[in-house]
């Protein structure tokens, strides 16, 4: 039974500015959550949005909030024996609030994973996959910092597919930009963009035509987030991939997408779709209409991270890859082992629950004093 539930809010800098197209971060700002059982077992969540309230309706001071005022008055007293149904009366009584509610379903699995010795991945069903590939995303705005960024990450065995945040500056600029950078990484590597929304779909008809002829491999949300019709025919215009993003919170957004005939990527992203069980949900959808996956993030730390590689784990086929490169953008973490990053992805831990353990003197340094 459900004891008590804790959050802070934890501010750990980047190591180095972060640029998007609708905002730039040197610090990421992360809700965490512990819910305890009357046993004393623990478990963990986290709820991670980016630059406050510059991407998406859901900020870290909100998350908090909603969580304490609603969800934790709610959950106290309950067993985590399904959580799924918890989660189901949740989203029945609270509206929206879908990070928030992603930050408590991941702390209730990792309670039941500990409860019955399993890890999260067990609980959805098995996992298919030990290690994932992972991108890394150069988002510094420089060509040379980021050309230097990318061969060291290659060198090192770190990281071998690359994601150039572009939309900010001129569109000729950005051109330039990314086929400078594939130019200097050479064929053997991937490169994708990420728009975030930025262009119109002409902007986007002409910026992809000179990125397929550069040799870039995928674009990402070319246009705005509802515009599913421009999504459409990009994607049958061109050979370069299309990934819907901001487009895709859930599973119903997927099916309007897919009946529009979309025949690109989308990313899974469990922030977005209120949890693992969400964006799963999703998953299936895009299987079932023949559209690829890509394992997204919302630059969450290792515990939110972690829960994320437990959901794509169980998926038998990522068609697009994965960036689940998170906690390698922040200065610290909070957790005392942190994931393993090697041959170009990352380890999915196996033991019960996510399979992390709380810094609890990191905890205290980073939790902002509220």
């Amino acid at each position: 039974m459900i004891t008590q539930i804790d959050t802070y809010i934890v501010d750990i800098p980047t190591i180095r500015p972060h640029k998007l197209s609708m905002t730039s971060m040197a610090v990421q700002s992360m809700v965490i959550i512990r819910i305890t059982d009357d046993e004393g077992r623990q478990g963990i969540g986290e709820g991670t949005t980016i630059g406050g309230l510059a991407y998406g309706p859901e900020s870290p001071e909100s998350i908090k909030t909603n969580i304490d005022t609603y969800f934790a008055p709610y959950l106290v007293g309950k067993t985590v024996d399904s959580p799924r149904l918890l989660m189901q009366h949740m989203n029945s009584a609270f509206r929206g609030n879908a990070i928030a509610k992603s930050a408590v379903q991941t702390a209730l699995l990792d309670l039941q994973g500990k409860q019955l010795g399993v890890p999260i991945s067990t609980l959805l069903g098995g996992a298919c996959h030990s290690h994932l590939p992972c991108l890394w995303v150069l988002a510094s705005g420089d060509i040379d910092k980021d050309i230097y960024e990318a061969k060291k990450m290659i060198d090192e065995g770190r990281h071998n597919i690359f994601k150039v945040k572009i939309g900010s500056r001129a569109l000729q600029d950005d051109i330039v930009h990314v086929a400078t950078i594939k130019e200097a990484l050479g064929a053997s590597v991937s490169i994708r963009v990420d728009v975030n929304q930025a262009w119109s779909e002409a902007q986007a008809s002409y910026g992809m035509a000179a990125l397929q002829e550069a040799g870039i491999d995928l674009v990402e949300q070319p246009t705005a987030a509802k515009d599913f019709a421009s999504l459409v025919r990009l994607a049958d215009k061109f050979t370069i991939g299309v990934l819907a993003d901001e487009s895709i919170a859930d599973s119903a957004d997927c099916f309007a997408l897919a009946a529009q005939g979309f025949s690109g990527s989308v990313a899974l992203k469990i922030g977005k779709a209120g949890g693992l069980f969400g964006a799963l949900d999703v998953a299936a959808v895009c299987s079932a209409a023949g559209i690829g996956l890509y394992g997204g993030t919302l630059l969450e730390g290792s515990i939110g991270t972690t829960a994320a590689l437990h959901a794509w784990s169980t998926l038998p086929v990522i068609e697009a890859s994965t960036e689940m490169f998170g906690p390698l953008l922040q200065r610290d973490d909070i957790v005392k082992k942190p994931l393993n990053y090697h041959h170009y992805g990352v380890e999915i831990p196996s033991t019960p629950g996510l399979g992390l353990e709380l810094d609890e003197d990191k905890l205290r340094e980073y939790a902002r004093k509220v």
